[in-house]
Parts: structure tokens; sequence; C-alpha cells
């Protein structure tokens, strides 16, 4: 019988104490589809502190310009004025200390890995709450989605993903030919793509279409 190949996700520490990181490390060194490396390394980075504030944001952010990573916070105190600057910064998760487990931190973990995100309610409910003041106050009237795509580059993409081609979308919209290659101009140039399929992958991935 053959082992099977586990894919690990690389994980790196960093706590205010040697007791706290040595906890961390024991509960990673239980999973066999783990792995300790350095901060370079790593898939999913490990701040963990006493109490969340200014400073220990401020840290996460030094963390983050140093290397594009994702991050997952263990910490208490009020995180709803932070939340939006956390998530800028990279944190996809966050665990309250007070009620950390073993068990939740290794599912944690392996969810960020994966590309997902874990938050408190409360906290969810914060960063719902910002992005829908940033929709209403500065994207809408500007006629852009989150994803930086105004209404009619949308309706152009969803347009070509069905098939039509530029004299047809013409049509449909009531623009001119020029037009409509601007605005696809526009949409790649602006998010780097490559060209139109490219930008419609783009937005088949954003949920826009």
């Amino acid at each position: 019988m053959h082992d099977t190949a586990v894919a690990t996700v690389r994980v790196a520490l960093h706590a205010p104490d040697h007791l706290t990181r040595a906890g961390l490390a024991s509960c990673i060194d239980q999973d066999r589809r783990l792995t300790q490396t350095g901060t370079a390394d790593a898939d999913v980075v490990v701040l963990a502190q006493e109490t969340a504030d200014s400073y220990v944001i401020r840290t996460l952010c030094e963390l983050a310009s140093e290397t594009a990573k994702s991050f997952l916070l263990i910490a208490d105190g009020d995180l709803r004025p932070y939340i939006s600057k956390a998530v800028e910064c990279g944190v996809r998760a966050i665990l309250w200390r007070s009620r950390f487990s073993p068990a939740s931190f290794l599912h944690t973990i392996h969810t960020v890995g994966n590309g997902g995100g874990v938050l408190p309610p409360s906290l969810l409910g914060t960063l719902m709450d910002e992005l829908q003041r940033i929709q209403r106050e500065v994207l809408a009237p500007r006629d852009l989605t989150m994803y930086g795509l105004a209404s009619r580059e949308v309706d152009v993409l969803r347009l070509i993903s069905e098939g039509f081609d530029l004299k047809e979308i013409a049509q449909k919209l009531a623009y001119s030919e020029r037009n409509i290659k601007n605005i696809l101009h526009q949409v790649t140039k602006r998010h780097g793509l490559r060209n139109r399929t490219h930008a419609v992958s783009f937005a088949i991935r954003s949920g826009l279409i």
C-alpha cells in the first residue's frame, strides 16, 4: 500500500513571548498537514497578541509590507475600529485569545491556507457595514462596483461572454462600436488585463457576470 502525499500548509508564528509561541507550535506539531517555517516562505502567518490595539495593527501592517501573506490574528479587545485596516493588511481570520482552542486554531489555519476566511460575527457585521458605506458613499456616486468596474463595463463584458460581437453589443446598448472598443480598452488597461477574454474571465471570477 502506497502512502498518499499530503499537501501541507506552511505556517509562520509571531507571538509576544516564548510560552505563547511554544503553545502554538505544539498545536501545529500535532497536525502532519502543517509545517512551521519563516515568514517569507509561509502560506499563513499567525500573529498572537494579548490585546488588539493600534500598535498591533501597525505591527501587522509592517509585516504585510514585507511580504504579501494571509494572516491569522489571535487577540482579545475591541477590534471594530481596526477591522477594515486589518483586512486591508491581509488578515483573513481572527480568533479571540480568551476563547482559544487547539481544534479551532488548526481548523482556521487550514481554512485560511485554502483561501477562506474566519471572522467573529460581530466583526463580520462591522466589516459588512463598512463595505456598504463605501459602496453607498464612494463607489455608487461614481457608478463603480466593488471591483472597480462601472455598470456599463459589466454590461459589455456580460454580452461578450454570451457570444455577441462588438457590432451587436453596440446595437443592444445604443453605443457606437468605437465606444465599445474604448470601454474594453479602459477595462483592460485599468486592471492590467491582456485582452477581452482575460477581461471576461476577471469579471466572472469577481462574481459580476
